[in-house]
């Protein structure tokens, strides 16, 4: 296996990746992709609506070299593309791809079983979906049990739990706090 180097701090690595062209293994060829906490933590990001860099930064709590290489990663992937939203000084946001789009089962598969195993009993929902057609809550599914439809991410809105809410707030506020300074 070949190491693809996609980034360098101080002449350091950062994220070492992989190579497994030479297997035909689906599962091993996603995960040089999205094999790591970052990289998945900025998808969710993208999926909750943030374009902006430092949106997704406060929220993944990510240092600005880390979500960079992990951004350029997702955008040499083919998941995210960068697109300019300022001239002076050039800014860009960052959309997710038709392929990127195509990732929410998994960020979806993902927050059913951390919902079902990862947190005490007495904690809600960190993040309702209903079902837009309809108006049901989907729950942890991707089925909508009030009409029995198929549920995408496009088909749903979603609204942050309390605790939730109050933990993304509470980062925004630090995050804020230390620009300050």
């Amino acid at each position: 296996m070949k190491m693809i180097v996609i980034g360098l701090i101080g002449g350091n690595i950062v994220a070492p990746r992989q190579e497994t062209a030479d297997t035909v293994c689906p599962v091993a060829r996603s995960l040089d992709i999205v094999g790591d906490r970052w990289t998945v933590l900025v998808l969710r990001e993208l999926f909750m609506g943030a374009t902006r860099f430092d949106e997704i930064q406060i929220q993944t709590e990510a240092t600005p070299q880390m979500l960079a290489t992990r951004l350029k990663a997702l955008e040499a992937g083919g998941l995210v593309e960068r697109l300019p939203y300022q001239e002076k000084p050039l800014r860009h946001e960052y959309r997710l791809t038709q392929k990127g789009r195509e990732f929410y089962p998994v960020i979806h598969a993902m927050r059913a079983w951390g919902e079902t195993w990862c947190k005490e009993e007495d904690e809600e929902i960190a993040v309702r979906f209903v079902h837009r057609a309809c108006g049901h809550d989907v729950g942890l599914s991707n089925v909508c049990p009030g009409c029995g439809a198929p549920v995408e991410r496009k088909d749903m809105d979603s609204t942050v739990g309390p605790r939730f809410a109050q933990e993304r707030a509470e980062r925004r506020a630090a995050f804020k706090d230390r620009q300050q300074r």
